[in-house]
């Protein structure tokens, strides 16, 4: 085959998953709300199963669940039918996905549900199939010509795609937010990229606090022993009032030789630069860039005056966020 006919195959692979999807789209009616529902109000697990194709698409759609607060996991439609059944209790709820719905290995898996009245959810494409017929809810994926002839890819398309709009939909009326998918996410590059100020912050007593009649002589103490580079000037009733940096310290000595005489409030910056503890750090490094500065004075919404924290730029860059 020539090589610009490879290109004309993907893009009928593509047009015949797009139709695919058309016709799912068009199916949705009130039983996906009704899944929906049960979903929401599950006390318990979710599980998914499937074979072959349909079970790699069950296994995704569990990891996605997963991922948005609604515990799920994958059964092995084989092992199921060898003591895996013992793994679902009455309080679950059993999606099994199957383009022809009549395999073989679910039919174990389906009878034991409807034995044990276990919320059975049916993702199928063949409505005569003991899968359509056995299902409590039953979310019908309209027949798609697969690409090639005969390997699952517009029916499996279609699966992926109901799995992930259960999953959205479920996230959304439980108001799954960025905090929340945080808290399940530590690690990579999303848990890095929705980390917040306040989980990089430095604070109490790391944070180089002198008051605005302090001598520089006795302000420069603290620069030293805190070594990031600056100094937050505040008042007796501990409003943050200005910052002292290294340069602005240089600068000065440059000019003036008195430099452990004068008080704090004489060098100081006026109205530091600050961020809510609750914003994102990479919303706090993109200000940083655009002020060209490297350090944020931290607050909490309600008082911007008082500093409950401060963020250096290598608090960020250490947490691989850029």
């Amino acid at each position: 085959m020539k090589k610009k006919k490879f290109i004309k195959v993907a893009k009928e692979v593509i047009d015949l998953e797009i139709k695919a999807l058309i016709k799912l789209k068009k199916s949705i009616n009130e039983s996906f709300n009704l899944a929906v529902q049960q979903i929401i109000k599950c006390q318990s697990k979710i599980i998914l199963c499937g074979v072959g194709k349909s079970g790699l698409i069950a296994n995704k759609i569990a990891s996605t669940l997963s991922s948005v607060g609604t515990p799920a996991f994958f059964l092995s439609a084989s092992d199921s039918s060898h003591g895996d059944l013992g793994s679902i209790s009455k309080k679950d709820i059993l999606i099994i996905i199957s383009n022809s719905g009549e395999t073989n290995e679910l039919k174990n898996i389906i009878q034991f549900a409807n034995r044990n009245k276990i919320l059975l959810i049916g993702i199928v494409s063949q409505k005569n199939s003991v899968l359509y017929k056995s299902a409590d809810i039953k979310l019908y994926i309209p027949k798609a010509i697969e690409a090639g002839g005969i390997i699952p890819t517009s029916s499996t398309t279609s699966q992926l795609a109901l799995g992930d709009a259960l999953a959205i939909a479920t996230m959304k009326q439980r108001k799954f937010n960025k905090k929340d998918f945080k808290k399940i996410h530590p690690a990579g590059s999303l848990g890095s990229q929705l980390k917040t100020v306040e989980d990089l912050m430095l604070k109490d007593t790391a944070i180089p606090f002198v008051n605005e009649n302090f001598k520089m002589k006795d302000a420069l103490k603290i620069l030293s022993s805190k070594k990031l580079g600056f100094l937050l000037v505040r008042d007796k009733k501990n409003n943050t009032k200005g910052i002292i940096t290294d340069g602005e310290l240089r600068r000065f000595s440059q000019k003036n030789q008195n430099l452990h005489s004068v008080l704090a409030k004489e060098i100081m910056t006026k109205n530091p630069i600050g961020i809510d503890r609750n914003e994102l750090a990479v919303k706090a490094l993109s200000l940083m860039n655009n002020k060209k500065i490297t350090s944020l004075c931290v607050f909490n919404k309600k008082n911007k005056l008082k500093t409950i924290g401060v963020l250096h730029i290598h608090n960020i860059l250490q947490s691989n966020i850029s």
